[in-house]
């Protein structure tokens, strides 16, 4: 590959994203708050850091960014030595963290002033699918700049998907965390009511898996949620901040989102029981 990439944000999911990359034939420039993550993943993939956003950014065909939320990614996009400032004319800013519409269509029309095209492309799949590059990405913007992203991006995605204009993407991760709270909820319901009617909860899961009950959630966290494991990954505290994205977004377009409001509380209740780490699967401690 010829094409030269900065991946901003070495996190869970950034970490092997950018390693995905590398490992494809891209120019790989990582940046990260703390540098001593950059240089963890420059001695172990090749490739370089720089000490900036922008200092990344330069020179680079493809910028792509994975950080926590809308104030870190307004930050590393739109600061001072963020990424457009370092970006030059024609170039493709790609965001994959999980953040507002509001803050993509920000960034849209920062990046379109300066003649920089922006996608916001959301993933889902967690730590194990930015590990195995399986990851589903969720993008929104403008369909010729998608299309030059859409190889990179494929470098750590099974599908990666245009759903319409700038903050698209974002919109679209929100009913994904929106059906996943439910989802989790139900699963943690029927594995605890197993339990109390003494049934052997896996086998019962192994059976149900293979019927209309059968979801990914089921397949990947039933039989770790009844051994009480929850260290994958996806952590409490962000799916908190996921749902509290989604639930502001319906006050304003006025969907109605009852049982997502009591899930987030639900989880209320699990970061207060110490659960903030735990993956979301967690839900079932309550009961």
């Amino acid at each position: 590959m010829s094409a030269k990439v900065a991946f901003l944000g070495l996190g869970v999911m950034g970490f092997p994203m950018a390693g995905h990359l590398k490992a494809k034939g891209y120019d790989v420039t990582v940046y990260n708050r703390s540098p001593e993550k950059a240089k963890l993943w420059v001695d172990k993939h090749g490739g370089k850091s720089a000490p900036t956003p922008a200092a990344a950014a330069k020179d680079q065909d493809f910028v792509m960014m994975c950080v926590g939320n809308d104030n870190d990614l307004l930050a590393v996009a739109l600061g001072p030595d963020g990424a457009l400032a370092g970006m030059a004319k024609g170039t493709v800013l790609v965001d994959h963290t999980t953040a507002s519409a509001d803050a993509a269509r920000k960034i849209y029309a920062a990046a379109k002033e300066k003649g920089i095209a922006f996608i916001d492309a959301p993933v889902s799949g967690g730590q194990a699918g930015a590990e195995n590059g399986k990851l589903t990405v969720m993008c929104g913007g403008d369909a010729a700049p998608f299309e030059r992203a859409k190889p990179v991006m494929d470098s750590y995605a099974k599908m990666t998907t245009l759903l319409g204009g700038s903050g698209a993407g974002q919109l679209t991760k929100m009913v994904n965390q929106i059906c996943i709270a439910g989802l989790v909820q139900a699963l943690s319901e029927g594995i605890a009511f197993a339990e109390k009617a003494g049934l052997d909860a896996n086998l019962v899961l192994d059976v149900i898996s293979k019927g209309a009950a059968q979801s990914w959630q089921m397949e990947n966290r039933g039989k770790t949620m009844v051994e009480r494991k929850f260290n994958f990954g996806f952590a409490v505290d962000w799916m908190r901040k996921d749902l509290g994205i989604c639930l502001e977004e319906a006050k304003r377009n006025g969907a109605k989102l009852p049982i997502t409001e009591i899930v987030d509380k639900y989880y209320g209740d699990v970061q207060k029981a110490g659960g903030t780490r735990f993956d979301t699967s967690s839900l079932i401690t309550r009961l």
